[in-house]
């Protein structure tokens, strides 16, 4: 029997292994975080059947190399966690949303009643179905079943999470950071991070940065916070939130001023030379063409190629391809220019050069706090490390034009960052900034700089034009293209005739036209508001939309309750699915008890999130490594069943059969193109191609029998420059990753936001932006970079709240899930507002007291703790570690509740806008819909004596859900060391 402080070792661990002992190890891919490393599972067969002792890193795998972090070993509390659902449940008939009243159902009942109402909805209006999914990584499947189910109300998570980073970026340089590119810190001299917690890409990172640092390179963190990965950097240079882009542009000008920019570069490999119109007409701003007709259409996002550039030395224009790039040509970077019908035109480059003019550290300082003194040294390290510590490695490549390049020239200066730039309602441009910033250097998938990973990078703009034709949603029809995508013009907007939106969540209309990736966080407002439209069923999966996952909780939880005058819910029917008892749940209609990752088969497939590496794609798996627990199902599986039940043509046979016996048949035998499907290793019958090959029924077990993980090594000529590596380019077209072999070049103006602005303003004909929003577009679809403050504080008195506040996840959790982890809890069990000493005295706020913290839209309590490591004007704390009372089947009076608390209380989801419906609008960039989490401006002060010592707000405790799991002290006992 255990004993409690017994100085008796729980058991000998010199002893050999009893036969009940013994173990098994089965290789997967962890899901703790979105890092998705190799992992070894450890199985023990027990009463039950087999039983995980632990999980350890797996050295044979290509990403984490056997490396694992705290999240990944606690996997096992996770799968033994006492909030895991167990079998499907509804919500009892009379009992109100949130009081968790069910009743359990068997999957037969549960599959019926959401196919007859599905049914109904596809045979009817379709778009009443809205489905969104949260952290889930096969949006390829999700995203493909509301196409075929003919909705275009389907969204990820990306849009409160980092559409800002992708969006921005691959409309610029035609790749972004993490899946789909990084730092090369291998051959890197200079290594600058902006605006990352340690939440993203953490093993390889963590690994990364190691060789790095002992390698003797440089590294600079610029955050507001000094946490995680900026804690080891050679200098941490503060900042405050939502002003990284004035340090960019400041950057931008000093480089520019001081000539360290790759002028050679420029000229080759991106539009910096070509020539912009500038005679204020129909084609303002746009680039100029060469109009005879066997040159193809104006230059623009879908035909970049026939543009213009200055001819330095034989003072003409010439066309930009394949003249302005031929041996002998200099095309001018600078300067004012006429063509010969008298236009007056500048190259693009010119126009940069004026935009960041005014843009001085001087400036800089006064708006983000980094001494000007310091901007400028910044800027020159970079400059001087990048144009002065150049390199060669003897690789050969050849490019798009033709032309053989002897070596592959290394630029060692990387970047790296992600949501602190991207969660603000200014992130798009600020990310443009610094994409823009890093092609200036001429880093761009060049050795030490930042390099893409495939299938990047993509055309700019992305060959994939989002559903934009209402006449196209019909009943018991697919949708003509996906609901997701990249607009290239007002054209290819979701909007009905009359400018009003298409989806419920408003992306791709005039409000946020190049929401790339949805809006997640405005689907309930809008849904309860009926704006544009009433919907009849929502189906969330793995997304905490009760909780963390929704600006302003409060006011969500109560639209979820929210009733007609009729007594009917304004969204009629919920459906949750999830592995755990989050507080979502409890506001559900229809329960979806979901597996774990060591239950279900997964993939990280090529026509979705793949872990690709510098060197060559790489795509994994995950297998069962245990049966499910209870009646739970995949997800996958639901959605596979579901879409052969409604008879989708992808689904199933021209005689209404199904295809697809389960999902990892589907996974096999599905091919959007031929050849090509989710996953590209040991393909062909025998399993013997590679890449691409027909189906091979025995696929999934060569995945098992190779550590889950697929990896190709590209010829080192394939594996630099690959936006105009015509090898690569080639390459990457046959194996189905790009539509086209054009050269990418990079987008320093972006004549796609131009065209927006154009219609803004009333200069070009075809579609044109309500009223109301005409300045909005004209102001930030700006073609070039530009700073301004976040949307947020036109809504706010700043001098009444000074501060800035925003959440970052800790290193040893991820999104909700962990602080329910028996292991992790012990970590952090609750949160502090993070002060600085100066700012908390001046408040009257002692290290470890109660203090509140006030928004203009909420307050909330909790306990606050000094530290020098972030900037005076600025508050923090940990994301999601505050939970509501019993959620997540945690004790009453847990530490999560009583002394964890949610910052998302204080964020409303939408601001003040005339001329809209309802008077307001999404609380997101303007450009992409990115969710601003972290525009919200705070004060504090010290809570009373009088006070209850606990936070606030405080929510009704929830009764365990039937068939929960419960018995926390039982599955410790036993990983103690205990009996059973």
């Amino acid at each position: 029997m255990l004993q409690f402080l017994s100085p008796e070792p729980l058991h000998d661990p010199l002893a050999a292994p009893t036969p009940t002992d013994a173990t098994t190890v089965k290789t997967t891919t962890c899901y703790m975080c979105a890092c998705r490393c190799g992992i070894r599972v450890h199985l023990r067969e027990g009463e039950q059947g087999p039983e995980v002792r632990y999980i350890d890193g797996n050295p044979d795998h290509p990403l984490n190399q056997g490396v694992i972090c705290a999240k990944g070993s606690a996997g096992i509390m996770k799968q033994y966690s006492p909030a895991r659902l167990t079998q499907p449940l509804r919500r009892k008939p009379g009992s109100e949303r949130g009081a968790g009243a069910f009743e359990p159902i068997s999957w037969d009942e549960a599959l019926a009643l959401l196919t007859e109402r599905l049914a109904k909805i596809r045979a009817t209006d379709p778009k009443k179905f809205a489905l969104f999914t949260g952290r889930d990584q096969m949006q390829a499947l999700t995203g493909l079943f509301a196409r075929q189910f003919g909705t275009p109300n389907y969204a990820a998570h990306g849009g409160f999470c980092s559409v800002n980073m992708a969006a921005g970026m691959i409309y610029t340089i035609g790749g972004s950071f993490w899946e789909f590119g990084g730092p090369d810190l291998e051959r890197s001299r200079l290594f600058v991070m902006i605006g990352t917690a340690e939440d993203h890409h953490s093993n390889p990172m963590k690994m990364a940065l190691g060789k790095f640092k002992r390698a003797g390179g440089r590294f600079i963190a610029i955050n507001p916070i000094r946490t995680g990965y900026a804690a080891i950097a050679d200098e941490w240079i503060p900042i405050k939130p939502g002003t990284d882009g004035a340090l960019l542009m400041a950057l931008l000008h000093v480089l520019i001023a001081d000539d360290l920019v790759d002028h050679d570069f420029l000229k080759r490999f991106t539009n910096a030379p070509q020539l912009v119109v500038l005679d204020g007409g129909a084609r303002d701003g746009l680039f100029a063409f060469d109009p005879d007709p066997q040159r193809g259409p104006p230059g623009d996002g879908r035909h970049p190629h026939n543009k213009l550039i200055w001819c330095r030395n034989g003072q003409r224009v010439l066309n930009a391809y394949p003249e302005g790039i031929a041996e002998g040509c200099d095309p001018a970077l600078e300067g004012h220019y006429l063509l010969a019908d008298g236009t007056r035109v500048a190259p693009a480059f010119q126009l940069l050069r004026e935009r960041v003019a005014s843009c001085t550290p001087e400036w800089a300082e006064a708006i983000c706090g980094v001494p000007a003194a310091r901007i400028r040294r910044l800027a020159r390290e970079m400059g001087e490390t990048a144009m002065h510590q150049a390199f060669e490695l003897p690789i050969p490549w050849e490019d798009a034009w033709g032309k053989q390049h002897a070596t592959t020239i290394g630029r060692p200066v990387a970047f790296h960052a992600m949501r602190g730039l991207a969660a603000h309602s200014n992130g798009f441009q600020t990310v443009r900034a610094l994409a823009v910033l890093m092609s200036v250097l001429g880093t761009i998938d060049r050795p030490g700089g930042f390099r893409h990973k495939a299938p990047y990078p993509r055309h700019i703009v992305p060959n994939y034009r989002a559903f934009n034709d209402p006449d196209m949603i019909q009943p018991n029809t697919p949708l003509n293209a996906a609901p997701l995508g990249f607009p290239a013009n007002p054209d290819e907007l979701a909007i009905y005739p009359d400018g009003s939106p298409i989806r419920i969540d408003h992306a791709f209309s005039w409000e946020h036209p190049l929401s790339a990736h949805g809006l997640m966080h405005n689907v309930i407002t809008n849904a309860v508001k009926g704006d544009p439209y009433r919907i009849d069923t929502l189906l969330i999966f793995m997304a905490n939309m009760a909780w963390n996952s929704s600006m302003n909780t409060q006011a969500v939880r109560e639209m979820l309750n929210r009733k007609d005058a009729d007594g009917e819910y304004r969204i009629p029917f919920l459906v949750v699915c999830d592995a755990f008892q989050s507080e979502t749940v409890a506001f559900a209609d229809l329960v979806l008890p979901d597996t774990t990752y060591l239950e279900r088969h997964d993939v990280m497939s090529m026509l979705d999130r793949p872990i690709s590496e510098f060197d060559g794609p790489v795509d994994s798996v995950r297998v069962p490594v245990l049966p499910p627990t209870g009646q739970c199902r995949p997800f996958q599986e639901v959605l596979i069943e579901l879409g052969s039940r409604l008879k989708f043509p992808a689904f199933t046979t021209a005689e209404g059969e199904r295809k697809f016996k389960d999902y990892p048949d589907f996974v096999v035998n599905f091919q959007p193109q031929p050849g090509i499907g989710f996953l590209m290793g040991w393909r062909g019958k025998d399993g013997t191609e590679h890449l691409r090959g027909e189906p091979n029924p025995k696929q999934w077990e060569m995945y098992a029998q190779n550590n889950c993980v697929f990896q190709y090594h590209m010829p080192e000529g394939m594996q630099y420059m690959r936006n105009w590596n015509r090898a690569y380019l080639d390459f990457a077209k046959d194996k189905g990753w790009r539509q086209k072999n054009d050269p990418v070049q990079l987008a320093l103006y972006s004549d796609t936001l131009q065209c927006f602005r154009l219609a803004a303003r009333g200069q070009c004909g075809g579609r044109q932006p309500p009223e109301h929003l005409r300045e909005r577009i004209a102001t930030y679809f700006d073609p070039l970079p530009f700073w301004y403050a976040p949307l947020e504080e036109a809504a706010t008195d700043l001098a009444a709240y000074p501060l800035n506040a925003v959440t970052q996840r800790p290193m040893a959790m991820y999104h909700s899930w962990d602080s329910q982890n028996a292991w992790l809890r012990q970590i952090h069990s609750h949160n502090y507002l993070h002060v600085n000493p100066k700012t908390a005295q001046a408040a009257g706020i002692a290290d470890g007291g109660w203090c509140w913290v006030e928004s203009p839209w909420g307050k909330v309590r909790g306990m606050a703790r000094y530290t020098e490591a972030v900037e005076p004007g600025t508050v923090w704390t940990w994301n999601a570690i505050g939970k509501a009372d019993s959620a997540w089947q945690l004790a009453p009076g847990a530490d999560e509740a009583r002394k964890g608390f949610l910052l998302n209380h204080l964020i409303s989801e939408e601001l003040p806008c005339a001329g809209t419906p309802a008077g307001t609008i999404s609380n997101s960039d303007p450009i992409t819909g990115q969710a601003g989490w972290y525009d919200v401006r705070v004060r504090i002060r010290p809570a009373g004596p009088e006070e209850p010592q606990e936070s606030y707000p405080q929510f009704a405790a929830v009764p365990p859900a039937p068939g929960v799991r419960g018995k926390a002290q039982r599955v410790l006992a036993y990983f103690a060391g205990g009996k059973k």
